[in-house]
C-alpha cells in the first residue's frame, strides 16, 4: 500500500536542531514527480503550512514563521523528502506532517492529495 512515512521527530532543547524525513513506501509508489510539503499542527491550533518543494527540487517556498531556520530538500533517487530544522523554538512544538501534490508545482503551496501520519516534535525551553 502506497503511503508517506515521516520519521526523525523527538524532544530537543530550544536552539537545537532536528532533521525530519518523509519516505514514500510501497513497491511502485514514487514521489519523484510530486511537489512535496511539510505542515504542522499544534494542540488546539489549526494546521499550518511550513515548507514546500517542487518536483525537481529547484524551487522551495516557506511559511513566514520558519524562514531562515528550516530547509526543505529532496532526494528523488531515495524517494525521500527532508526538513532540516535549526534554531528550534518552543513554538515549533507540533506534529509535523508531510504531504504530496501530484501537480509537481510549487504553487499553490497548500494543495496536497497524499498525507503521512505525522511525527511529533517537542521543543523544550
Amino acid at each position: 500500500q502506497a503511503q508517506l512515512v515521516e520519521s526523525g521527530g523527538g524532544l530537543v532543547q530550544a536552539g537545537g536542531s532536528l532533521r525530519l524525513s518523509c519516505a514514500a513506501s510501497g513497491r511502485t509508489f514514487s514521489i519523484s514527480t510530486y511537489a512535496m510539503g511539510w505542515f504542522r499542527q499544534a494542540p488546539g491550533k489549526a494546521r499550518e503550512f511550513v515548507a514546500r518543494i517542487n518536483w525537481s527540487g529547484s524551487t522551495t517556498y516557506y511559511g513566514d514563521s520558519v524562514k531562515g531556520r528550516f530547509t526543505i530538500s529532496r532526494d528523488n533517487a531515495k524517494n525521500t523528502v527532508y526538513l532540516q530544522m535549526n534554531n528550534l523554538k518552543p513554538e515549533d512544538t507540533a506534529v509535523y506532517y508531510c504531504a504530496g501534490d501530484v501537480s509537481g508545482r510549487i504553487v499553490p503551496p497548500t494543495t496536497a492529495q497524499f498525507w503521512g501520519q505525522g511525527t511529533q516534535v517537542t521543543v523544550s525551553s
